[in-house]
């Protein structure tokens, strides 16, 4: 039975809340150190044997840290769904290396040092790996191998132990490579193609068949109109059974859910804008710009500085959240000074902008930076001494060749020095002010943070990107909205609980469910989840996730069992069944029915067509149908009819034992019945060899040969990814 009742978070609630919690640690420590509550499954296992719980938080952190910076250099926020990714990647990470590492000890398969060193340095045939040659080339784009050897010694007898580890981890990674790449090589020399198969290959390719056809479309006959009992739908599910399609490949469970959003009422809305009226007017005449954003935005942030230059959202270079839609950039560059804009849309919330100064100018300039940190004082003045005496022989044409011998800035040396289209606020501001003051071609020293910069005005664009102090409000729904709609939710909660919990059949309960949510103007959707490897798709956060999660497989768990209370996901309420419970090998009934409905009436269907079509000529059947013979040419390689589709059966007949001239009998077929005639039989030129064929065949099962075996040997591996039920706290038994 379902728990009805509303329940608010108030402060009763949430001492409630803590005290479970603290009692739930208190034995879950308890049942830890009796060694009871230990999963069987662990984190996962590979071929029965757990996972090493600290080598995968390891392994976790590390991926964890590499997306987290690269997400950090692309000036993007790295969420919880991409760490879930990157714990994900960890995950498979350890499976293939034990895996693999599996076989390569039944092989006798390792890297010796030499050949690591071999491989490392392109040496003894091998060619240098493009992320070493990337780092560690010369002027020449050769290997400088001074420049690794000496970067290798440095992290091999660093002090810092994180030096040590980094260096240990990469050539864990260049050894774990290799072995692979031997190991692959082996299973491709084990793979062949025979001149039979190429000479087949060739002929399946090369020969085609000229057909005419006629055929009627099962989509003509509408579901509605064929009628199935219960009995007939059992019996054919008995007969067929045992086919593919009617088999669960492996363990998984079914839920059904729908979703109800909580969104803002008319009077909601209403309100929200008559707030953003006041809020606009109050902009125009505010004294304090700064105090007034502060009061009224979201977004509490001001500055009159260039900082604040806003430019289109599909601008590459605009700052994080310093945008704004592509279709206000006319509005914003025509604005003057002291203008209020908006109220627009940006992002799902509302913006008001005062435009308070412009960013006009777009700079090229090129520098030579002779590095000095701050502090520094004897570095700066003889880096100072250094600059002045370069910037004497300088010129805008020996240039290039100043920055290639002195300037330490790895950012732009390779492009002659050259920094261009960046605005004020991109640089620090010393380097600015002369970008933006300086007459083009001036060339002068700068010292900033960084050391001394001889610098060169380039170019100026004339720009126009708005500095902006911005108000941002969001329309949310009211306590009322709330209210109203949680109360919504319930009443329908209470209303499927009351009805399924009277059903004891469980396939009525189901559809129960669909139909009591589909005459409330909702949609049932389904959700599968495997038991070895469970993901649940669909939902924003981790506590819905687990709780559809418990809901599939918790300890009582059976088909027809409704979610206690409404699931909270974001903004918005979830109520759930359990559908269904499969188990490995041939479906259940009921788990299959609507699929036995699909393929019966469709083959109610052919017999339809079939009965019609016989000893019937193709024209006869044209014309009842209002249709036109068909003309198309078919290979064996491709089982495509023009106008039809992909028949691979009724082009496997018509290759068969069919005769020009002939006309086959019905066929049945994917989109529906066909009469067939083959008209012409062009027979596949007479060639010398089949060497094309064959080096054709074995380059595509060379290239799936690397993914095909990994599959064979993960099945082999019988890999159980029990993570998410750990993290949700459900323990599972073998």
């Amino acid at each position: 039975m379902a728990i009805i009742g509303k329940i608010r978070e108030k402060s009763i609630l949430l001492v409630v809340i803590i005290g479970l919690a603290l009692l739930a640690f208190i034995l879950g420590n308890y049942e830890k150190m009796s060694g009871e509550s230990e999963d069987v499954f662990g984190l996962g296992t590979i071929y029965g044997e757990k996972v090493n719980d600290k080598k995968f938080s390891e392994e976790a952190d590390k991926f964890i840290q590499q997306d987290a910076q690269q997400a950090q250099q692309a000036q993007r926020e790295y969420t919880e769904k991409e760490k879930d990714a990157s714990e994900d990647k960890a995950w498979n990470n350890i499976v293939q290396t034990t895996v693999l590492q599996k076989e390569y000890d039944a092989l006798g398969l390792d890297v010796s040092e030499a050949e690591f060193d071999a491989y490392l340095y392109g040496r003894d045939g091998f060619t240098v790996l493009p992320e070493i040659l990337r780092d560690f080339s010369d002027a020449t784009g050769r290997l400088d191998e001074k420049k690794l050897e000496t970067t290798i010694s440095k992290m091999q007898t660093s002090a810092n132990a994180e030096d040590k580890k980094r260096w240990d981890d990469i050539k864990t990674s260049f050894k774990e490579r290799r072995k692979q790449e031997k190991y692959f090589s082996i299973i491709k020399q084990g793979v062949y193609v025979t001149k039979l198969e190429a000479k087949e290959e060739y002929k399946a390719q090369k020969e085609i068949k000229n057909i005419s056809y006629v055929f009627n479309k099962y989509f003509d006959i509408k579901d509605a109109s064929v009628k199935v009992t219960e009995e007939e739908l059992h019996a054919y599910f008995e007969e067929h059974k045992n086919e593919k399609k009617f088999q669960n490949i492996s363990d998984s469970r079914e839920v059904k859910y729908f979703d109800i959003m909580v969104s803002p009422s008319r009077k909601d809305s209403s309100e929200f804008n008559n707030r953003l009226d006041s809020i606009k007017k109050g902009f125009g005449t505010a004294v304090n710009d700064s105090l007034y954003v502060m009061k009224n935005s979201e977004l509490k942030f001001y500055t009159k500085k260039h900082n604040a230059t806003f430019k289109p959202e599909d601008d590459a270079k605009a700052q994080k959240g310093m945008t704004y839609p592509k279709y206000m950039d006319t509005v914003f560059k025509t604005a003057s000074v002291g203008q209020i804009v908006g109220p627009y849309q940006d992002n799902g919330s509302t913006r008001i902008a005062k435009v308070i100064d412009f960013n006009t100018k777009l700079c090229k300039v090129r520098h030579i930076l002779i590095a000095a940190q701050k502090g520094e004082d004897k570095k700066i003045a003889a880096a100072q001494k250094k600059a002045d005496s370069i910037v004497n022989l300088l010129n805008k044409d020996n240039f290039a060749e100043y920055v290639m011998r002195f300037s330490e800035d790895p950012g732009s040396k390779d492009k002659g020095g050259v920094y261009e289209d960046f605005l004020d606020y991109e640089m620090v501001p010393e380097f600015s002010a002369f970008a933006t003051d300086k007459a083009i071609g001036t060339i002068g020293t700068v010292k900033t943070d960084f050391g001394i910069h001889i610098i060169e005005v380039m170019d100026r664009k004339t720009v126009k990107f708005p500095v902006l102090a911005l108000i941002q409000q969001t329309l949310v729904p009211s306590e009322n909205t709330i209210d109203k709609t949680e109360s919504d939710v319930y009443n329908i909660l209470y209303k499927l609980d009351s009805k399924i919990s009277a059903e004891s059949d469980l396939g009525k309960k189901i559809t129960l469910f669909d139909t009591i949510v589909s005459k409330a103007g909702y949609m049932s959707r389904p959700l599968r989840i495997e038991t070895n490897k469970p993901m649940i798709y669909g939902f924003n956060t981790k506590p819905a996730e687990d709780k559809i999660l418990k809901l599939a497989y918790s300890e009582n768990a059976e088909v027809g069992t409704l979610c206690s209370n409404p699931i909270k996901d974001k903004n918005r309420y979830v109520i759930a069944i359990l559908a269904s419970i499969r188990v490995k090998g041939i479906a259940e009934y009921n788990d299959v029915k609507d699929l036995v409905k699909s393929e019966l009436i469709k083959e109610t269907k052919a017999k339809r067509y079939i009965a019609a079509m016989m000893n019937k000529s193709l024209g006869s059947i044209a014309k009842k149908n209002g249709s036109q013979i068909m003309k198309a040419d078919v290979t064996f390689a491709n089982p495509q009819i023009t106008g039809a589709g992909y028949e691979p059966e009724v082009v496997g007949a018509i290759f068969s034992q069919l005769k020009d001239g002939q006309k086959t009998l019905p066929l049945k077929g994917e989109a529906g019945v066909y009469v067939i005639k083959l008209n012409k039989t062009v027979k596949a030129p007479t060639t010398a060899n089949y060497n094309v064929e064959k080096e054709q065949l074995l380059n595509t099962i060379k290239g799936s040969i690397m993914n095909q075996a990994l599959q064979a040997l993960m099945k082999k591996a019988d890999v159980i990814d029990n993570r998410r039920f750990v993290n949700a706290g459900i323990r599972r038994e073998a």
